[in-house]
């Protein structure tokens, strides 16, 4: 516990420094470096050893983030095109050891998970995207996506250890428990509506485009959205039989464990704020 304790302290500390140089190239070369990690981790995870694979899965990891940064213009579904025809024709180049699912695995892991990552300089630019939102909006959602994420895992870690009776999903994560998924539900709505009434307090200049009641609503949503992004990722664990994806930040596990959950949340934060500005 302790050990779990100083590692999201210092983890807290550099995601602080990072939200505090948000504005410069080093935002992008941070979300670049969890991109890259992660992927590596999933692919480790499903047993790839294809060097060129993870070397070319890799590269496009790392990159994605910078395209969003940088706001490179290409044809997706051209370059999506050659890089799965790529991908395949590694494969057949070492068919004897690499399956056709890690291949799609290496596929789907460093597309996916970096444009999920990416997301988070794209709510930094939130107010490049859509009207009458600012840079302090664009913090805000930052913030949102990850409170609704981590505090819904803190409070239902915690709620879940004093109260917890009823098996929330016990072949998949034998731990979790109906008492800490409400807990952790309840739990960040309260935090994400005081996020909002500090930020309205102290840093919106103008009314905030988010209501209470529309935060209220989307807290719960994203809060069970974190809890089916972190069964999601038990069962991928529990299907190749291993308790983390790695040991980067000790009594957390990789950069998996600790933003399973933040990489489904960001892109159903994202679509939410895309159908309120729609309508």
């Amino acid at each position: 516990m302790k050990q779990r304790v100083i590692t999201g302290v210092l983890s807290g500390i550099i995601f602080i420094g990072a939200l505090l140089l948000m504005n410069t190239i080093v935002f992008p070369i941070f979300v670049a470096l969890l991109s890259g990690m992660a992927v590596w981790e999933i692919e480790k995870a499903v047993g790839l050893k294809n060097k060129m694979i993870i070397a070319v899965s890799l590269v496009l990891s790392v990159a994605i983030p910078f395209i969003v940064h940088f706001g490179v213009k290409m044809s997706i579904a051209a370059f999506g095109g050659v890089y799965v025809v790529l991908i395949f024709i590694f494969m057949l180049l070492k068919f004897e050891t690499t399956k056709f699912e890690q291949a799609v695995t290496a596929i789907f892991s460093s597309v996916c998970v970096p444009f999920s990552f990416s997301l988070m300089i794209v709510f930094r630019d939130i107010h490049k995207h859509f009207n009458g939102y600012t840079k302090i909006d664009g913090i805000y959602l930052l913030l949102f996506a990850f409170f609704a994420s981590w505090m819904t895992d803190i409070f239902a870690y915690f709620v879940g250890s004093k109260l917890g009776k009823h098996k929330l999903c016990p072949k998949i994560s034998p731990k979790k428990s109906v008492e800490g998924a409400i807990g952790g539900v309840v739990g960040a709505v309260l935090l994400n509506l005081l996020l909002l009434f500090v930020f309205k307090k102290f840093f919106f200049e103008g009314e905030s485009i988010l209501s209470y009641i529309t935060v209220a609503i989307l807290s719960v949503v994203l809060s069970v959205i974190s809890m089916f992004g972190d069964l999601a990722a038990s069962t991928i664990k529990r299907n190749f039989g291993i308790k983390d994806f790695g040991k980067l930040l000790p009594g957390h596990g990789g950069i998996m464990d600790r933003f399973d959950s933040a990489l489904f949340v960001m892109p159903v934060l994202y679509s939410a704020i895309y159908f309120i500005n729609a309508f």
